[in-house]
């Protein structure tokens, strides 16, 4: 992983960002376990792409390298919120059922999970949130391709004044 460095207050968590290219479900994974290894708690992560991107396996990379066994890592769904303890604490969200709109964020009770400025917290289709205000130390995940396509992996920091847009 190679990208600029960025820290978070939690800790000495480096989260690179660019674009990085993922040849298989394998690849995503390991590129998920990179970057939780980076972790320190605190860091939010909004995840945007289209269906079959890779999302959730990613997640599963970002939760092995947390200490949290992959396998018990699924995609929230039906359920909003998964949470995981490990190294960190990690809150796996998934707005794609909800309307968009603030009312995304008050479905899954997101003020009450970022009460917890240790955890980890991912939500899948983050856009669907709208302009709703989230504290610092937030990065957009974007990951996009489908069917045996490689995966293109965009990372960066979210920069704007601490709303997602």
């Amino acid at each position: 992983m190679n990208g600029a460095s960025t820290h978070t207050s939690g800790g000495e968590s480096t989260i690179p960002e660019g674009e990085f290219i993922s040849s298989s479900p394998e690849e995503t994974f390991n590129y998920g376990y990179q970057l939780g290894s980076r972790l320190a708690g605190g860091e939010i992560l909004l995840l945007s792409g289209p269906l079959g991107a890779g999302k959730t396996i990613l997640v599963k990379g970002i939760c092995a390298a947390l200490g949290i066994d992959a396998e018990d890592v699924t995609s929230p769904s039906f359920t909003l919120v998964n949470p995981y303890a490990g190294r960190l604490q990690l809150y796996h969200l998934d707005l794609y059922r909800l309307d968009e709109g603030a009312s995304a964020a008050h479905a899954v009770d997101l003020d009450e999970l970022l009460a917890d400025e240790r955890a980890v917290i991912v939500i899948e289709w983050a856009e669907r949130m709208g302009p709703y205000p989230l504290p610092a130390n937030v990065y957009r995940i974007e990951p996009w391709g489908a069917g045996d396509a490689p995966r293109h992996i965009r990372v960066r920091r979210d920069n704007r004044e601490r709303t997602l847009c």
